[in-house]
């Protein structure tokens, strides 16, 4: 068994995103409580697995279409250096352990754990092929690991916060449609039968309206903040994001990977962690 293959299969890259469990704790102002944060951290891990089961599962169904894609085909399952056999005993082995786990710490995070998993199944098989829901569904994942975090915490975060989650996420989903019809463009639907229902076009509309709406939206949460109007002094820097990311996926086109912004553009990066550090600051220095 190549070990070495059999995590690259599990895509540890792309559990960056799951970081979004750590928001609430983050905003409510409990990062430094040790008890709290060790809940969040479980249950990051646990997410980790739970997003890990569903992407070796889209390996698994799509392993013939993969073949056929002119960067999916180095997958370890599209590439053959890991057998379709070893990828369902992986997932069977990955469900246990998030089950195991998520009893251990919280059966409400189980569940939402659990409906993630469903969600992703039927996107599989199903919705993924459904325009405007696939990208939904997309969103709803980011969603469902916010309020894990929440669950974990035991706070509940600003609906505008949720607002932002949504809109972010959206904007990432249709961006990275937007991504794969300018790789792949005239063979794009031939690799993923929905991008044929898409269009620059249509994307370009979806994302003019869904780029305000997320700086509008952080802005409403800066301004009703119960931490500190300070909180606005960050406003600068989404907004740098946002600009930032509609430049690289203009000049780059590295939209298809939102993960590989974090470690392939240094600019993105330090706004990234400047605006972090803004928000700790401001929230756990009461400035």
């Amino acid at each position: 068994m190549n070990v070495k293959e059999i995590i690259k299969l599990m895509r540890p890259k792309q559990w960056i995103k799951n970081s979004f469990v750590f928001a609430a704790i983050i905003f409510s102002g409990n990062l430094l409580n040790i008890s709290i944060l060790k809940n969040n951290i479980s249950t990051f891990i646990i997410f980790c697995l739970t997003s890990s089961f569903v992407y070796v599962l889209n390996d698994i169904i799509d392993i013939e279409k993969d073949r056929c894609h002119p960067e999916k085909k180095n997958r370890p399952l599209a590439s053959g250096k890991v057998s379709k056999v070893q990828g369902i005993v992986l997932n069977i082995m990955l469900f246990i352990v998030v089950v195991i786990l998520g009893l251990s710490l919280n059966y409400k995070i189980l569940a939402v754990c659990i409906f993630y998993m469903v969600m992703n199944i039927l996107y599989s098989f199903k919705l993924k092929n459904v325009v405007i829901i696939d990208v939904m569904i997309i969103t709803l994942g980011f969603v469902l690991r916010v309020q894990s975090g929440s669950i974990a915490t035991q706070v509940n975060l600003s609906p505008w916060l949720i607002l932002c989650t949504i809109l972010l996420s959206l904007f990432l989903a249709l961006n990275k449609r937007k991504s794969e019809i300018k790789m792949l463009k005239g063979d794009s639907s031939k690799h993923r039968a929905i991008l044929k229902e898409y269009s620059i076009e249509l994307i370009d509309n979806m994302l003019g309206i869904i780029t305000p709406s997320i700086f509008i939206a952080y802005c409403l949460y800066t301004f009703s903040s119960v931490q500190s109007s300070n909180m606005m002094c960050t406003i600068a820097f989404v907004l740098y994001g946002i600009f930032r990311y509609q430049y690289l996926m203009e000049k780059k086109n590295i939209g298809k990977k939102p993960e590989d912004i974090f470690t392939e553009d240094i600019p993105f990066l330090i706004n990234i962690v400047l605006w972090v550090i803004s928000v700790l600051v401001i929230i756990y220095f009461k400035l």
